[in-house]
């Protein structure tokens, strides 16, 4: 399908208490061009046929089968969300459906790390079922397609808004909390992509550089904290892959950058530079262990309880020096991921579940009384495609 360009991105959800078993996916995409201005919409359906969740996204240039993937990826992690465990996914593009069934090789460069991200959310569900259907059966994937590409406005959860998320501007407390004094506003960022990043290695205490990419995405970053308020300090983990993420963000808000040894990233031990694959199979009853017990650590390496208690050194440090003001903390996924957990009041559980993005942005709030309010989660919306 092709039609005119649009520029603006939108989620509606409807999510039912406790996930859902079953889901059918309905997603298409397309450009106009081929390539050209691109959109990409996915639904989610409950047995009954009931919408559960739509979503729908403008992404710039692309070709008729990257927005096709593109709209697959959004629908698998829709589901995913919803909680569901069996997967029907239905598609007018008969070039995804065979790939993604592995009855067609994928060839293209564009395509394959497409593929390999919808085989990855894929991998999540107990089973998913691939159908090629015609077009004429695909309306309502169609339809939010055309619409992201018609520049419509996006939508959150049935109502319209004009932008990309982003953090509220002031640190007043949500109405349901007493005030009891002012908030330490902390910016967590994750630091642009490595090498290892790439192959999706454990990088720990190495000390790989920032690609060409991850110094874009660096720049992307900076620009988009500077738009989160006045920074009043900027703190960053004494590796070289966080120091020079930080020191673009410095550069950009006129704020110096000041090392904490604390915001270091987890020790992997003889696990750093490994795949997870190559870990588990050679280490596989301990690597087991390791992925469910916060308390064993990786051979001559760090376990996440010990990471969690340096990382609550370094949030006590920052509070105590920077109290009431709004600082820029780079660091790594495992000291992130902490960081949110203490802000949330929440188990272990979250350091396996939730995902964060190279170059993400968090926002969480800590006030005086050691209450917090999380406010933004893993935001890449800045670094476009």
């Amino acid at each position: 399908m092709q039609r005119d360009p649009g520029a603006n991105q939108g989620i509606r959800s409807v999510t039912t208490p406790g996930g859902v078993g079953r889901v059918t996916i309905e997603a298409d995409g397309g450009s106009r061009g081929n390539p050209g201005p691109a959109g990409y919409g996915a639904v989610v359906l409950d047995d009954a046929g009931s919408v559960l969740a739509e979503r729908r996204e403008a992404i710039g240039t692309a070709t008729n089968n990257v927005a096709e993937y593109r709209g697959l990826i959004a629908g698998l992690e829709a589901a995913r969300e919803l909680g569901a465990a069996e997967v029907a996914v239905r598609m007018d593009s008969k070039l995804v459906i065979e790939q993604m069934s592995g009855r067609w090789k994928v060839k293209h460069p564009d395509m394959i790390p497409l593929q390999g991200r919808a085989a990855e959310v894929a991998r999540t569900f107990d089973s998913v079922n691939w159908t090629w259907i015609p077009r004429a059966e695909n309306a309502r994937a169609d339809r939010l397609a055309n619409e992201a590409m018609d520049g419509e406005p996006a939508l959150l959860d049935g109502s319209a808004v004009s932008e990309a998320p982003s953090a509220p501007t002031t640190t007043e407390r949500p109405a349901w909390q007493a005030v009891t004094g002012a908030a330490t506003r902390l910016i967590l960022l994750r630091h642009g992509q490595t090498p290892l990043s790439v192959e999706k290695r454990y990088s720990g205490r190495g000390n790989p550089d920032l690609t060409d990419v991850g110094r874009a995405q660096a720049a992307a970053a900076a620009e988009r904290v500077a738009r989160l308020g006045p920074i009043d300090a900027i703190v960053s983990s004494p590796l070289a892959r966080a120091r020079d993420t930080a020191e673009a963000v410095a550069a950009r808000v006129g704020v110096s950058v000041h090392v904490l040894d604390d915001l270091t990233e987890t020790d992997f031990g003889s696990w750093e530079g490994l795949t997870f694959a190559e870990v588990s199979a050679r280490d596989g009853d301990a690597h087991r262990r390791w992925m469910g017990d916060t308390s064993i650590a990786p051979p001559d390496g760090e376990s996440f309880d010990a990471v969690r208690a340096r990382v609550e050194r370094a949030l006590a440090t920052v509070r105590r020096e920077h109290a009431g003001q709004t600082v820029v903390v780079v660091s790594h996924v495992t000291p992130i991921k902490t960081l949110l957990q203490l802000g949330l009041d929440v188990g272990p559980s979250i350091l396996y579940r939730l995902h964060l993005d190279l170059a993400s942005v968090s926002v969480v709030d800590f006030y005086d009384d050691d209450a917090a309010s999380v406010r933004l989660v893993n935001d890449t919306s800045f670094l476009g495609d």
